[in-house]
């Protein structure tokens, strides 16, 4: 299969973008990436483990995160635990999609600017 470009991702679906800047500061495992866009989202964006799991398989299907080979001591973790990392790739897109995003809330506040002086 061809790789993709990052501009090929772009936009990414929300739930994509939410554990994609979970990973951003380092590996994590799946239930820690649920957990941390819950808080991070104050509450208001909760992935289900359906969707956490099923969004998990496809970034990895598509080369954006991996499962990390590296595990915590056996005896302060849980074997089951998965732990995913961003790859490159993911790197890119995050960037790619974050720079998106700030361009979107420019043009909503240069649009608002322009509005009030009317």
């Amino acid at each position: 299969m061809p790789r993709k470009s990052p501009e090929s991702f772009i936009p990414i679906k929300s739930n994509w973008f939410h554990i994609l800047v979970s990973l951003a500061d380092g590996e994590k495992h799946g239930y820690a990436n649920m957990q941390e866009v819950f808080e991070r989202s104050g509450g208001k964006v909760r992935l289900w483990p359906a969707t956490l799991y099923g969004s998990l398989k496809r970034l990895i299907e598509n080369g954006l995160i991996r499962e990390s080979g590296e595990r915590r001591a056996r005896e302060l973790d849980d074997a089951r635990r998965r732990y995913y990392k961003l790859t490159a790739l993911g790197g890119k897109v995050l960037d790619l999609e974050s720079e998106r995003l700030r361009d979107l809330v420019r043009i909503l506040n240069a649009k608002r600017g322009q509005e009030a002086r009317s």
